[in-house]
């Protein structure tokens, strides 16, 4: 089982599993998608009452239910460093909280404005501050205030979807597209009809060009008078696409998915050799 990176940008990736099955492929899909720890806001403590700023009283309160902006404080993708972060259930402190298992943030807004993911100021490092800075939260009057302290904790989607690092995770066969030069009567129709725009032409008639971006859908071959052109899937190899949120990068997500399927690979092979 081989990848070839087709592209590896901060947030998103694509590239090919070569050499594989339907199971692996699937398995690498399920691990991006539900198993990559990161950290996520899990607690959120509400201010309540009046508060003074510069002689002025402001009521620390939102027009949202509390429950409504927790919620959406915890969407807010948190930056996660897999070598400094662990799990609470893990930590040395035994899940009291510590620097290792845990980053706190502040929220100070007086109205009238917009909250929004960048006015959280983490308690620590300035490195551990929101990447997406202009996610709103909530919109406050002018006599309104939100005083709000939360705590971020590593987690996985298979408990909360707040954990879940990657998106638009898919894969598909890799296409086989190919032309008979011999039938091609250089009409170019499949160059209007590709939705995908596989095909380019020339003065020698067609070529295939972007053979990853077939969707299979066949509709050169239909629209091809001579039949000229065969799309077939390979079914060995895979073409993977997804994003991430920004709380870990696309390469460090690959790079653990892998990681995490090998160790239990191992595993299961230490299992087996028991029985």
């Amino acid at each position: 089982m081989d990848i070839e990176i087709i592209e590896m940008a901060e947030r998103k990736a694509s590239f090919v599993l070569r050499n594989s099955t339907p199971a692996m492929a699937n398995a690498l899909r399920r691990t991006i998608l539900t198993d990559i720890p990161k950290m996520a806001i899990d607690k959120v403590e509400f201010h309540l009452g009046p508060i003074m700023v510069d002689g002025k009283e402001y009521e620390s309160i939102t027009p949202l239910f509390d429950e409504i902006v927790a919620h959406r404080l915890g969407m807010v993708p948190v930056p996660t460093d897999l070598q400094l972060f662990v799990p609470q259930k893990d930590c040395v402190c035994g899940g009291e909280g510590c620097p290792s298992c845990t980053i706190m943030y502040s929220l100070n807004k007086i109205g009238p404005c917009t909250v929004l993911s960048g006015d959280l100021i983490p308690l620590g490092s300035p490195d551990l501050k929101v990447k997406d800075e202009f996610i709103p939260i909530v919109e406050l009057a002018g006599d309104q205030a939100a005083l709000i302290y939360t705590i971020a904790t590593m987690g996985t989607a298979k408990t909360h979807v707040k954990w879940q690092v990657a998106n638009g995770v898919g894969y598909k066969y890799e296409p086989i597209v190919k032309i008979n030069t011999g039938k091609c009567k250089r009409c170019e129709k499949c160059l209007s009809e590709c939705p995908k725009k596989v095909f380019s032409g020339d003065a020698n008639g067609a070529a295939v060009t972007n053979p990853l971006n077939c969707v299979l859908c066949e509709s050169c071959h239909t629209f091809c008078p001579n039949k000229a052109i065969s799309v077939e899937a390979d079914e060995m190899n895979f073409v993977f696409k997804f994003e991430t949120d920004g709380s870990l990068s696309a390469e460090d997500v690959l790079k653990k998915a892998i990681s995490m399927l090998s160790d239990q690979a191992k595993e299961l092979s230490r299992l087996a050799d028991t029985i």
